[in-house]
């Protein structure tokens, strides 16, 4: 069993950056990924990225390609999210996931919240 808690979330003006980390306790397994997801207020939650946790293979959403990047420290057993060139749309609860790589998040955290002023 796994379990996951998320941390570095706040307020910041637009342009700015945030770090987010996903600290996982339990077994995570070496075919397992780690993915971020966020929730703005009023909307469905919606897919940022992942990571594998064996390859480091990284996949992003449009909305946040070139601005975001996901790392991993194995050794610790977590995940980080680094944002930077932050907007008011990036405004959301952001939650870390794991899951068998293709299969299923079945894992998840609180959340983290992010508020971005303009």
């Amino acid at each position: 069993q796994v379990q996951l808690v998320e941390s570095g979330g706040g307020l910041v003006q637009a342009g700015g950056s945030l770090r987010l980390s996903c600290a996982a306790s339990g077994r995570i397994f070496s075919d397992y990924a780690m993915g971020w997801f966020r929730q703005a207020p009023g909307k469905e939650r919606e897919f940022v990225g992942r990571i594998t946790w064996s390859g480091g293979s990284t996949y992003y959403a449009d909305s946040v390609k070139g601005r975001f990047t996901i790392s991993r420290d194995n050794a610790k057993n977590t995940v980080f999210l680094q944002m930077n060139s932050l907007k008011p749309t990036d405004t959301g609860v952001y939650y870390c996931a794991a899951g068998p790589y293709g299969i299923n998040y079945r894992y998840w955290g609180q959340g983290t919240q992010v508020t971005v002023s303009s």
